[in-house]
């Protein structure tokens, strides 16, 4: 029998190395653009331009299961079944670039239709990306998750002007400044505490709504609003002016309504 020398065995463990890398990679989603290409919510970068920006951005042009949507016509279809097990998490406050976003520590998960989801991160939109029967609200909430499988489920909450929301009053108190990370380690939150009391909500299949667009996401809209006031849709607004994409055609997609 032949034995392979040291430099062999070096080469067979890299390329195994590299193997199984890339692998782990190709079957991650998508949660934010890979790619290096700078994109924005104006200018010569503007949503309308995104498919232009990068091959890897081309959906955001050519995809038809877009999000956001108008959701009108909806279908009342099953029950609502959605639960959530929602723990306390630190206060983790990332100012990205593109919104203010709170990364989620593991173990808070969502069952949507008995799948599982696990939470990872919830970010904000003003005004809000959805339209429901027409009309937008100042911001909107976007919970993200994902599931063992890869395929990832979004829970939005519409907030309307009205009574300020202490969770939120919170989040903005620890913003850091773009592109920073601000983790305040002795402070507990729970996201529970962003959800409305009706459970009732819309469901359709779409996209990410920032690039690369990808399509697949299971989005999850809450019928009912929470409250934010009009000081916290200020105190955003000043970072963040606009950062919501246009709505994009339902083409012959199906939204449903679970009460």
């Amino acid at each position: 029998m032949k034995l392979l020398n040291t430099s062999h065995i070096k080469h067979a463990i890299l390329l195994l190395a590299i193997t199984i890398v890339t692998t782990l990679l190709i079957s991650l989603p998508v949660l934010a653009a890979v790619s290096s290409t700078h994109w924005s919510y104006g200018g010569i970068e503007n949503p309308t331009q995104w498919g232009k920006l990068s091959e890897d951005f081309a959906l955001c042009e050519l995809g038809r299961d877009q999000s956001p949507i108008n959701i009108i016509n909806t279908i009342e279809d099953s029950p609502a079944e959605i639960d959530f097990d929602y723990k306390p998490s630190p206060l983790v406050v990332v100012n990205n670039g593109h919104t203010i976003q709170v990364n989620y520590a593991q173990g808070s998960t969502v069952t949507i239709n008995g799948k599982k989801y696990a939470l990872l991160q919830f970010h904000f939109h003003t005004p809000s990306e959805h339209n429901i029967n027409d009309k937008a609200s100042p911001m909107e909430l976007h919970l993200v998750h994902r599931n063992e499988a890869g395929q990832l489920a979004v829970v939005g909450v519409m907030l309307n002007q009205g009574i300020a929301n202490p969770l939120i009053a919170e989040i903005w108190k620890q913003i850091p400044d773009i592109g920073a990370t601000n983790t305040v380690s002795d402070r507990l939150i729970n996201a529970s505490n962003l959800l409305p009391s009706k459970k009732s909500y819309f469901s359709y299949m779409g996209s990410l709504t920032t690039p690369p667009c990808s399509e697949g996401v299971s989005w999850n809209l809450f019928l009912e609003p929470i409250t934010v006031s009009k000081e916290q849709v200020e105190i955003f607004a000043k970072i963040y002016q606009v950062d919501a994409r246009p709505l994009q055609p339902i083409n012959d997609r199906t939204v449903q309504l679970h009460r």
